[in-house]
Parts: C-alpha cells; sequence; structure tokens
C-alpha cells in the first residue's frame, strides 16, 4: 500500500508541474513559448552566473560515470530537463533523438550535443531507458536539476525544459513545454 503513495504522489507532482507550465503558457499573451530567453530577446551572454553554476557542476551519467558539464562547454548543447513521471517529457524523447540522430553525429557547424537531465532517481529512468532507449547522453540531476533549470530561466520549474546553448557559450533558446520539429530546425540554423 505505501507503494500505491508514493505512485499517486508522483503522479500528483507530475500533474502540478504540467499545470504550471501551462499557467506559464497561458500568461505569455501572444508572445512565443521559448521568449524567455528565446528569439525575442537577446541571449543570455558566457558570463551568465546561471551557466557559470552549470558548467561547474558534474553529474552522473545512467551508467554510472561521472561527467563533468564543463566539458561540454564550447560545443552547440541542447538540454533536455525531462522526468520519467511526465507525460510531456516522454513525448518529446524521440523527436529529441531524431533531432540527435541528423545534428549530433559528424563533424563541423551543425552539430549538436543533446543532453537529458532527468529530474528523477536514478533506478526509475535506468528501469525507463531499458524500455525506450535514446541514442543522446542521459544523464542524473536528481531534484537538483530542478534548481538548475530554475536558474537557466524556468521560473515556474515545470516540465519538460530545453535550453539551447551556442558554442560561444551564450543561452540562445529556451523552451517550456514540449519542443517541436520545427522549433528545433530553427535552432539548429542558428
Amino acid at each position: 500500500m505505501p507503494m500505491k503513495r508514493r505512485t499517486l504522489a508522483l503522479a500528483a507532482v507530475g500533474v502540478a508541474g504540467a499545470a504550471a507550465g501551462l499557467v506559464w503558457r497561458s500568461r505569455q499573451d501572444g508572445v512565443s513559448a521559448d521568449h524567455a530567453g528565446g528569439s525575442g530577446s537577446p541571449p543570455t551572454g558566457s558570463g551568465d552566473p546561471a551557466l557559470s553554476s552549470f558548467w561547474a557542476q558534474s553529474v552522473e551519467r545512467v551508467d554510472g560515470r561521472p561527467l563533468a558539464l564543463g566539458s561540454l562547454r564550447g560545443r552547440r548543447l541542447l538540454v533536455n530537463f525531462w522526468a520519467t513521471w511526465c507525460p510531456p517529457c516522454i513525448r518529446e524523447m524521440p523527436l529529441l533523438d531524431r533531432f540527435h540522430r541528423e545534428f549530433g553525429t559528424g563533424a563541423g557547424p551543425r552539430r549538436w550535443t543533446v543532453l537529458g537531465l532527468a529530474i528523477d532517481r536514478r533506478e526509475a529512468v535506468v528501469d525507463f531507458l531499458a524500455r525506450q532507449p535514446v541514442g543522446y547522453e542521459i544523464a542524473l540531476a536528481g531534484f537538483e536539476g530542478s534548481q538548475w533549470s530554475r536558474q537557466m530561466g524556468n521560473d515556474t520549474g515545470g516540465l519538460p525544459f530545453s535550453v539551447a546553448i551556442d558554442a560561444s557559450g551564450r543561452i540562445v533558446e529556451r523552451k517550456l513545454g514540449e519542443v517541436s520539429e520545427a522549433e528545433l530546425r530553427s535552432w539548429a540554423s542558428r
């Protein structure tokens, strides 16, 4: 019975996060959903304290190996904050995987690194990825990842939340909610 209550509590948290995201989007009144640092506002510079804090962190990959986020600096990076209990997060994963296959391989100016930061328990992420694997890197941010996402412009803490960082280390796009293929293609052309 305690497991059932925990499952219900996690589901309630997911619903609350999704509701917060919908409220945030509804308040944008004609502003694009990626406005919070996206094409409608100036990019966040590389001296941004939120990014400085982000680059200083180390996370654990799903296989247990550490990943120093600073090692990704200097690349075009798409960071996606997600959780296994978040239905919109799960729905957008195949799209992020296609983006990774198209823009995350090879070399050159079109190349992007995709990083999924799971705001979740390790066991839940490992179990989920065993059923629905993806080709891009997944690391465990735990619930501390919510704070990183807020520092990067996610005022509500809703999920999914994606941030595009250019090779010079500037946040050039932010998106609360599911990304679309058109948005990803637009971001890739930057």
